[in-house]
């Protein structure tokens, strides 16, 4: 893989989903001195978004400035009473709109970016919403999810970002102090990391292209995780290509999924991609909503981003990427214990011995409305010169 726009003072550690995200986020936010920033797809006022909102709430009272922005459609559940208390308690809270908007429908860019950055000095990004689905409470298990927790010099790229969607012309009364801290705070950490950004509009598919360059430069094998796989027809082109060349591509998909018609039209492309020769594990305990992948023992790309073409166009998708032999082995390592121990495998004599051809049929239908859905809510973008 090429080391284009990575810094190499850093450290990363991957972080599960459920109670390990959320007692880490807690800390982060309780350590907090100058600056909060959360963006987040979802933000729910359950159990779990109500916890991190009082958090939040004690963190201005300690006068930390905290910045919380939410997606427009995904977060409608988000109640005005509990927007009303947050910004009350000094909380600065804003929408990222869509262009309309309905309960059920929307049209326009998706905030989907799962980001936390404290004090331009700690970051964690990944898959993770505020919500109890991606928790662990008492009747029910969290959804299958990780991010990846970053200290050093790449942070303070995650905080620009945050600026920018924020508000790119504002002056903040904490920068200095948070300049001066990040000037004084010493990183250990000597892992290659880079921030990357899918905003199609703005002429940014950084995203997009570490997965390309993934695919093209491999040597041996990928494994990638995926909650919602429908590979448009370049990521097809290069996944073929990858195995004609000798690699070895695993895919661990959703056993069970929130979005069955989507599950539907991802299982229509098993018998291309068993044809082509990639290896199909489906995660069965629970909904796998997790995002990442792994190359060869030396990159490893963790975030937002699914591989369709929502998140290529129509969505502002967020990863980090690492290279690093002893990370990416140590990522290749759980994937496989997943595998191992959580995956039932497709194959192609189970596959071939699934019941019906109605079942087909259904599901070459929920792939054209797919396609269909994509084109629908991609074709009017127009980039920015």
């Amino acid at each position: 893989m090429k080391s284009e726009g990575y810094s190499n003072q850093n450290q990363v550690m991957l972080v599960n989903g459920g109670r390990d995200y959320f007692d880490r986020l807690h800390q982060m936010i309780r350590e907090a001195r100058y600056c909060i920033w959360l963006q987040f797809y979802i933000f729910m006022d359950d159990e779990t978004g109500l916890a991190v909102a009082d958090l939040l709430m004690q963190a201005v009272r300690r006068k930390v400035s905290v910045y919380l922005l939410v997606d427009g459609y995904a977060s409608q559940g988000l109640s005005k009473e509990a927007i009303s208390k947050l910004q009350n308690a000094g909380v600065q809270f804003k929408w990222f709109e869509p262009l309309f908007k309905s309960r059920k429908f929307y049209l326009g860019r998706r905030m989907h970016h799962k980001l936390v950055v404290i004090d331009g000095l700690y970051a964690m990004a990944g898959g993770i919403n505020i919500s109890n689905r991606y928790n662990d409470m008492p009747d029910s298990p969290a959804w299958m999810d990780r991010a990846l927790y970053c200290e050093g010099s790449e942070v303070q790229k995650m905080l620009q970002v945050c600026k920018q969607l924020w508000n790119r012309d504002q002056v903040y009364e904490w920068e200095n102090q948070v300049n001066q801290l990040i000037q004084k705070k010493s990183t250990t950490g000597t892992q290659e990391v880079r921030v990357r950004r899918n905003d199609w509009v703005k002429r940014k598919n950084e995203v997009t292209r570490s997965y390309l360059a993934m695919l093209l430069y491999a040597r041996e094998e990928i494994i990638i995780m995926c909650s919602y796989f429908l590979p448009g027809r370049v990521f097809r082109r290069e996944i073929t290509n990858a195995i004609k060349r000798g690699v070895k591509i695993r895919l661990i998909l959703a056993g069970h999924s929130d979005v069955m018609v989507a599950k539907h039209a991802e299982r229509y492309l098993y018998h291309w991609l068993l044809k082509k020769g990639a290896f199909i594990y489906e995660y069965q305990p629970t909904i796998l909503h997790a995002k990442m992948a792994v190359c060869d023992t030396g990159f490893v790309t963790v975030g937002s981003y699914n591989v369709n073409n929502i998140s290529a166009y129509a969505s502002l998708e967020l990863n980090i990427d690492v290279q690093d032999n002893n990370f990416a082995s140590q990522t290749k390592q759980k994937l496989e214990e997943i595998i191992s121990k959580d995956c039932k495998e497709v194959t192609k004599h189970n596959w071939r011995a699934r019941p019906g051809f109605f079942l087909w049929i259904w599901q070459r239908l929920c792939y054209l409305f797919i396609k269909t859905v994509l084109r629908l809510f991609t074709f009017y973008f127009k980039q920015e010169e």
